[in-house]
């Protein structure tokens, strides 16, 4: 019989049930009533139960959101029971996709960061021309990679650029209980065909770089030289620690350097320290003016 672990998450009307292997290969699933239900005879099984509100599949778990009308802790074992008797008896969970996408070989592995709540996963083809960072769930209908990403529990942001994924975990996990499930989804998702980001948010971006290209020529001359030196000597370094750098603003009065932090590098503790004793120091040196101070807006 397969073993059920139970496992809290940070919404405490959610409990997951993981089992020792995947149970889906690239998708993620969301059932919100019994109507839904049709290609998962499990999910059907499942909210026969007077308590569930919404049942969702992925990778090696189900989770399942509770109506307020009971706890968890009067009804998890036996719903764990449920669970492991519908696999032990060869219950069908998700039944497979008739279309399946063919399969693409890619190769993903994991990074560790400077930013000790910030894993870095590589993936062996290009996946964004553009950086782009998702706080939280709402943030992701251009990316349903981000989006499936976010409905594990311990997914607090994502951060996708070039041919890495960026994932900031919280505190609630341990990146040795969780680096495998999130590599091996990203694999299997991106393998699959699973879509990482919106074609028109792509060119959205485009556009954007398009016209910050073109409000360059309008900055002021140390302006233009700061964001020379952050895109040749200072991107390429956080970019590789699984972040971002970008140009906020540059005040010429009280010669502050405000930047944009983002991916691995936004809110990492070694980031005030890389800022002050690396990136201030150059700058200072590079354009000859001992006074420039540099500030994170989101660090």
């Amino acid at each position: 019989m397969s073993k059920i672990t139970i496992k809290v998450t940070q919404n405490p009307s959610i409990l997951k049930f993981e089992l020792e292997n995947f149970i889906t290969k690239n998708e993620s699933f969301e059932f919100k009533n019994i109507d839904e239900t049709k290609n998962s005879p499990l999910a059907q099984q499942l909210f026969y139960l007077p308590f569930v509100k919404t049942v969702y599949i992925s990778g090696n778990f189900i989770a399942i959101e509770k109506f307020s009308i009971v706890e968890w802790e009067d009804v998890q074992d036996a719903v764990a029971e449920q669970i492991e008797t519908f696999v032990a008896n060869g219950g069908i969970i998700i039944t497979p996709s008739e279309n399946p996408t063919k399969k693409q070989p890619i190769s993903v592995y994991g990074e560790t960061t400077p930013n000790p709540a910030a894993q870095k996963f590589v993936v062996s083809k290009m996946l964004s021309k553009n950086a782009i960072e998702f706080k939280n769930i709402d943030e992701t209908s251009s990316s349903p990679l981000a989006q499936e990403l976010f409905k594990f529990p311990y997914v607090k942001e994502v951060f996708i650029d070039e041919n890495y994924i960026s994932v900031t975990k919280y505190e609630i996990s341990k990146w040795d209980e969780i680096t495998l499930e999130l590599r091996t989804f990203i694999k299997q998702y991106i393998e699959n065909g699973g879509t990482v980001l919106d074609e028109s948010l792509i060119t959205s971006q485009a556009n954007q770089e398009k016209t910050k290209n073109e409000e360059f020529d309008n900055l002021d001359v140390t302006s233009q030289q700061i964001i020379n030196i952050l895109e040749e000597y200072v991107k390429p370094a956080v970019q590789a620690d699984g972040g971002n750098i970008a140009f906020e603003s540059y005040d010429e009065n009280d010669k502050t350097v405000k930047v944009i932090l983002q991916g691995a590098c936004s809110g990492c503790p070694s980031s005030t320290f890389t800022l002050k004793s690396g990136i201030e120091n150059m700058l200072k040196s590079m354009l000859n003016d001992e006074s420039i101070k540099v500030e994170a807006v989101n660090g």
